[in-house]
């Protein structure tokens, strides 16, 4: 059994006395050696920093076996904290004694209530995703990775047209030596000051900024917002085509023939917890795969640059499957159905006359959905006038795997 015990940055004089008795009954003490110092010497107590890097953090706890162990943990440990990692790695053998959270106390210094603001973790995280988490008014509370967190979030808001922003650093919560710095992002010289390590920091979103479509998280992002070489998912059929393949929290994508990797962007935009691997053969575009990701938001999108299916076969079982381009590949519908998880969702698209016929033949075989999506957009016509130009139509075959029977 694994006790965690939060501690704030009080330190000692902030722990009730419950939570003291186990921390000084405990034979061996886990923690950062920022909180182990907080802890009075105990005669025969053994303390162990958490290794770093924490990838050893399962072999640390292999030396102990069954023996009980305390650990030491900031506030409270199930937010972006070792809790998690903890029970993740012996599950229920895992008891959380929480203190009060920064977040929580965050929320008190700004008066903002739970319902009011978002928690954004930028700890062992890339800047980027924050970019998604942007819109007019929002309230933020950001768990930044160190001191310098600040002004690269200024940076961005203002990259993101969000200058005007409010931005608030609560140093040290809960200790004698808190700190508050205010501002507005685009007050570069504030940003570039130093700021203290331990920190939250508060954004409220300018209200009055133009977001764009491209703050939206519901499917069809505009075009423009993908850079591209004209091998892209359309609006209207990508919106279509997430309609059905029905992005859900912890699920996972292939988005096979990825072009500009826009339906596994999307897919990840529409929840946080959501996962996706864009499969493109042309290292081109795999590369610009990378850069759309991160100006979007989901810099956590996985590239794979290979053709497909050979490139498929070390990856997870996906939930859905997306194939946009190359589905006559010999074999890959076929691998495709075969690695989606029961009740997975599958979408294709075809331009071409040998792909439809694949997909009549899927569709007679295996039943599922099948249309063919047209789309017209208005433009001049003979200087005075204005009429109807067709895009090119896209069939669309939708196919969900049965659930195994027991």
């Amino acid at each position: 059994m694994i006790t965690v015990v939060g501690i704030g940055a009080d330190g000692w004089a902030g722990l009730p006395e419950a939570a003291r008795e186990r921390v000084l009954a405990a034979e061996v003490l886990l923690g950062g050696d920022r909180h182990l110092a907080y802890v009075p010497p105990v005669a025969g107590q053994e303390r162990r920093p958490w290794p770093r890097p924490l990838a050893g953090l399962p072999a640390l706890l292999e030396e102990y076996g069954d023996r009980p162990l305390v650990a030491l943990a900031s506030g409270d440990p199930l937010v972006s904290g070792i809790g998690t990692t903890l029970i993740d790695l012996v599950d229920d053998a895992v008891h959380i004694v929480p203190a009060v959270s920064s977040v929580a106390l965050a929320r008190a210094r700004m008066g903002w209530s739970a319902e009011s603001s978002a928690v954004v973790t930028l700890v062992g995280r890339d800047p980027d995703a924050l970019r998604r988490e942007l819109a007019p008014g929002r309230r933020l509370l950001v768990l930044s990775a160190d001191g310098t967190t600040p002004v690269t979030v200024a940076d961005l808001l203002q990259d993101e047209g969000f200058g005007r922003s409010r931005l608030v650093v609560l140093g040290d919560l809960g200790s004698a030596q808190e700190r508050r710095i205010e501002g507005r992002a685009d007050e570069d010289r504030r940003w570039s000051e130093e700021m203290p390590r331990l920190h939250v920091l508060a954004i409220e979103v300018d209200a009055h900024a133009d977001g764009g479509a491209r703050n939206s998280w519901a499917g069809g992002l505009p075009d423009d917002a993908f850079a591209h070489d004209g091998q892209l998912t359309k609006r209207d059929v990508r919106a279509a085509a997430l309609a059905r393949l029905r992005p859900q929290p912890g699920q996972l994508l292939w988005d096979v023939g990825a072009g500009a990797g826009s339906v596994g962007i999307e897919w990840l935009r529409a929840h946080r917890l959501c996962q996706a691997i864009a499969i493109e053969a042309h290292p081109e575009r795999a590369a610009r795969i990378v850069s759309n990701a991160a100006a979007l938001g989901v810099p956590c999108l996985q590239v794979v640059e290979g053709k497909a299916p050979d490139a498929l076969a070390d990856l997870p079982e996906p939930d859905a499957v997306f194939v946009g381009g190359g589905a006559t590949a010999a074999g890959l519908l076929e691998l495709c159905r075969e690695r989606l998880r029961p009740g997975g969702r599958m979408v294709v698209h075809a331009v071409t006359l040998e792909t439809e016929q694949a997909l009549l033949t899927a569709h007679e075989d295996l039943g599922g959905e099948l249309v063919r999506i047209s789309v017209e957009q208005i433009e001049p016509l003979g200087g005075r006038f204005r009429g109807w130009r067709p895009s090119r139509a896209v069939v669309q075959w939708a196919w969900t795997k049965p659930e195994e029977t027991p």
